[in-house]
């Protein structure tokens, strides 16, 4: 039986922008993009955490090496610049799943793969 499982997780990130004139998405730097094993179009669901507020959208590039966290389109009514979040993807899998647990700092900026323990990521 396949399971939609967490396949990747940037956490921590901060938005940068929030463009509400976009029509929908999240804009992610280009090596985060990499780093999290995500793919331009892939669905994601962003947990915010200053507001609690949750969300699903696709994925588009940013510029490489920018650091750039952006919410576009309606998104950005509910998540705001400087908000705190959570991105997440997912996929289906008959096995087990070793997701990536990919931490920022306070500029988007990759820092390491948080390894998991038996109750999560071990920060």
């Amino acid at each position: 039986m396949k399971r939609l499982l967490l396949k990747s997780m940037i956490m921590g990130a901060t938005v940068v922008q929030a463009d509400l004139r976009y029509v929908g998405s999240i804009t992610i730097d280009e090596d985060l993009i990499e780093k999290s094993n995500l793919t331009p179009n892939e669905n994601v669901t962003v947990v915010d955490h200053t507001n609690g507020k949750r969300l699903e959208t696709y994925v588009i590039k940013g510029e490489r090496g920018s650091g750039m966290i952006c919410m576009n389109g309606a998104a950005a009514h509910l998540i705001n610049q400087g908000d705190t979040i959570d991105i997440m993807a997912f996929s289906w899998s008959s096995g087990g799943a070793q997701p990536l647990f990919v931490e920022v700092d306070a500029r988007n900026r990759f820092v390491r793969y948080v390894e998991m323990n038996e109750s999560g990521p071990g920060l």
